[in-house]
């Protein structure tokens, strides 16, 4: 499913998702995959359990701009695309799975080798969701997936969510346009003050019921 993760700034959206990636450590609460519950006390724990975290500010914190379109798709995946030989990464591996998502998400690039500070808004976007699909993933959280990017992109991004979805990847999403939430989750956990004010089926809510439940601070 597509899980939606709605409530104003500041009511703890982000938090609660970089929590689960171990951003900040361990954590309070449990977190299952496949049924088997897993410790997570940081990024790497999370990315070895299947877990992908796309950034709200990816300029910060989901791409290294000066670099190249395939230094970028290489960064979770050198495990995949590395020799034995300490520091030696095989570069017609890192060609050919950058080439391939390149196709599979229609980024608009010259090259792989052009940086990815060139690139338009919605292309930088791909690049990070990209680089995580290519790590196989079980869990992909996006946090405001279509932050900043035209209209076009972000019906591409839509596409790409849908797609993990129904490859029987879990998704789930934070976002502050609740037009958005409404139409690409099945299910959305309405945050306020830190705290989840409800869970509901998506097909069964709506705008103004959402912001009830995201502005009842003292329930």
């Amino acid at each position: 499913e597509a899980l939606g993760i709605a409530g104003l700034v500041g009511a703890g959206r982000t938090e609660l998702c970089k929590g689960i990636f171990g951003a900040y450590g361990k954590c309070s609460g449990e977190i299952l995959i496949d049924g088997q519950k897993i410790e997570i006390k940081s990024p790497i724990d999370a990315i070895k359990n299947g877990i992908s975290y796309i950034a709200e500010d990816r300029k910060k914190e989901g791409l290294a701009i000066n670099m190249s379109v395939s230094q970028n798709m290489s960064f979770p995946i050198l495990d995949m695309i590395s020799s034995k030989i300490i520091g030696y990464i095989d570069k017609d591996k890192l060609t050919e799975k950058s080439n391939s998502m390149i196709e599979k998400l229609s980024i608009k690039t010259p090259s792989i080798s052009q940086k990815v500070k060139n690139l338009s808004g919605g292309n930088q976007q791909k690049i990070v969701i990209g680089k995580w699909i290519l790590k196989n993933p079980k869990v992909v959280i996006f946090d405001e997936p279509t932050r900043g990017i035209d209209v076009n992109a972000k019906i591409e991004i839509y596409k790409i969510i849908n797609e993990l979805k129904a490859s029987g990847i879990g998704v789930i999403v934070i976002s502050s346009e609740l037009p958005e939430i409404l139409g690409i989750t099945d299910r959305i956990l309405v945050m306020c003050n830190k705290g989840i004010r409800a869970n509901i089926e998506t097909r069964k809510t709506n705008q103004e019921e959402i912001m009830n439940f995201a502005t009842k601070f003292n329930d």
